[in-house]
């Protein structure tokens, strides 16, 4: 059986120790400075030795308080964690992913259907955006980013990687201008992206980087239209309004039903970047984490092996 002291002495040793001060303490927990010293005096009085000394009207820590503040500060802290865990294990909270609004759209928003006729019970919230969440501190539980995988503090889950491919509506083949080589792009409208996940990849692959990959010098890379995020450049191809570079997972459906159709044999050029499902250590235990996690490597599996 454990023999603790009451919490509220080691909650107020522990304020204390960390100000160096017994107002600003009695500020952190809303009470008194007189309240604090006297639950000092009852965590000195239980260890029966002292945990501050005094010096020019300044409280120091002895030895003994400064060996043991680290790991007290630490069980407070994963007290806490636990706490918020009880909390967040409630059935009524929602599994709250972020996600960029491409892969949320693409790939994501046509599979969350089976997702919830699987689980009913668990409501499901999209922040789609590209900005990075603090999935530690923020009411998120996962992300999934296009990245290294390499996320400081959280867990993260190889997804898949993959190509960039040039696609187009397949009534572009039907038409009067051919699209038998890649030299045969010089007649037709190029579709280009800028500013969204996809370019979180400083090395990204755009039609410059194409065409010198292929080995084509005569055409102007820059020209066509050219759109603030990648979702509307995929919209364009659809519509025919030209050709565009992108990665082969984010169009799986479209290509899957004829909406857009890959151009070229030997063209695809990998991404350096992948996508992860990322999230915290902490919240790894929550029943809707673990549950939505298995599901989406299952999805996963199905992309890969298709």
């Amino acid at each position: 059986m454990r023999r603790l002291p009451p919490l509220n002495s080691i909650r107020a040793f522990e304020a204390t120790a960390r100000h160096l001060s017994f107002s600003k303490a009695a500020e952190e927990l809303n009470v008194t400075p007189g309240a604090v010293s006297q639950q000092v005096k009852v965590l000195e009085d239980y260890l029966n030795l002292k945990l501050f000394k005094r010096k020019n009207r300044m409280i120091l820590l002895t030895d003994e308080a400064q060996v043991c503040l680290p790991l007290l500060t630490e069980g407070l802290d994963k007290l806490a964690q636990s706490i918020d865990m009880i909390r967040e294990q409630s059935n009524d909270k929602p599994l709250t992913i972020t996600a960029s609004p491409t892969f949320t759209s693409r790939w994501l928003m046509p599979r969350l259907t089976n997702f919830q006729q699987k689980f009913p019970d668990i409501d499901v919230r999209i922040d789609a955006s590209n900005d990075l969440a603090d999935l530690v501190n923020d009411d998120i539980d996962v992300g999934i980013r296009f990245g290294t995988g390499e996320y400081p503090g959280l867990e993260a889950d190889y997804l898949f990687s993959q190509n960039v491919i040039p696609v187009c509506n397949p009534e572009l083949l039907k038409g009067q201008k051919k699209l038998e080589t890649p030299e045969d792009l010089k007649n037709h409208t190029l579709l280009h992206a800028h500013g969204d996940y996809f370019f979180i990849d400083k090395t990204h692959v755009d039609w410059e980087m194409w065409f010198a990959t292929v080995g084509i010098k005569e055409i102007d890379a820059r020209r066509g239209l050219h759109f603030s995020q990648h979702n509307l450049l995929v919209e364009a191809a659809i519509r025919s309004q030209g050709i565009a570079l992108v990665g082969d997972v984010v169009v799986n459906e479209e290509l899957k039903t004829g909406q857009l159709v890959k151009l070229f044999e030997d063209t695809d050029i990998p991404l350096k970047f992948s996508y992860y499902l990322i999230y915290s250590h902490a919240k790894s235990n929550l029943t809707r984490i673990k549950v939505f996690r298995q599901w989406l490597l299952d999805e996963v599996k199905k992309v890969r092996w298709a």
